[in-house]
């Protein structure tokens, strides 16, 4: 490589505005990336209409945490680019007992309500699509799940993460009824014999 090539590399200028604001904001990569759902959008304007795209996008470390988002933009790679960084800034952490929940509840958001139940081993997700992709990132691998209002694929994934804020360990619970696990009682003395007592007379 000639001396020119070096200098020229070394004088690129780096890229400016929203886009290199928005590169460097970008927190350290943790857990994996999913996206649930794509949609192409419309604003009617003088000219014609305008197109842009929506993406929801769930990321999780595969115990116990999980964040989800959604971006927009222009283009699909930067909504998706969009939404992950929202996600990873907006993590939730949850109790998990085993490969399952701890305990059922109901999340609910906007319209959606999603029902889960802890299920035994091997059970599987018992989901639909989205819900399944969000237990899978947050590395549930047995439960009972069920829709039980609108079907908005948006609505149904924040109405299982309301669920999943909702979920506590056994211990946590024991703190707030004040009934913390009792401390080891240490070893009663054995009571001396009359013959022992005798002897050290």
């Amino acid at each position: 490589m000639s001396n020119e090539t070096l200098v020229k590399s070394e004088n690129r200028k780096e890229a400016k505005g929203k886009k290199a604001e928005f590169q460097k904001a970008r927190p350290a990569a943790e857990g994996k990336t999913t996206v649930i759902h794509v949609a192409r959008t419309a604003k009617v304007v003088k000219g014609g209409k305008r197109f842009g795209f929506r993406a929801l996008v769930v990321v999780g470390n595969g115990m116990g945490k999980v964040g989800v988002a959604i971006g927009k933009a222009n283009q699909v790679q930067l909504a998706i680019a969009k939404a992950e960084s929202h996600a990873r800034k907006h993590m939730i952490t949850f109790p998990i007992v085993g490969e399952t929940i701890p305990h059922e509840t109901i999340g609910k958001f906007g319209a959606a309500s999603v029902w889960m139940k802890p299920a035994a081993p091997g059970t599987g997700v018992i989901a639909g699509s989205g819900v399944r992709l969000l237990f899978e990132a947050a590395g549930i691998k047995d439960v009972l799940a069920k829709s039980l209002g609108s079907t908005n694929p948006c609505n149904l994934v924040y109405a299982t993460l309301e669920a999943f804020k909702q979920l506590k360990s056994k211990e946590a619970v024991n703190v707030v009824r004040g009934k913390a696990a009792p401390a080891a009682e240490a070893p009663k003395a054995e009571p001396e014999t009359a013959t022992e007592t005798a002897k050290a007379e």
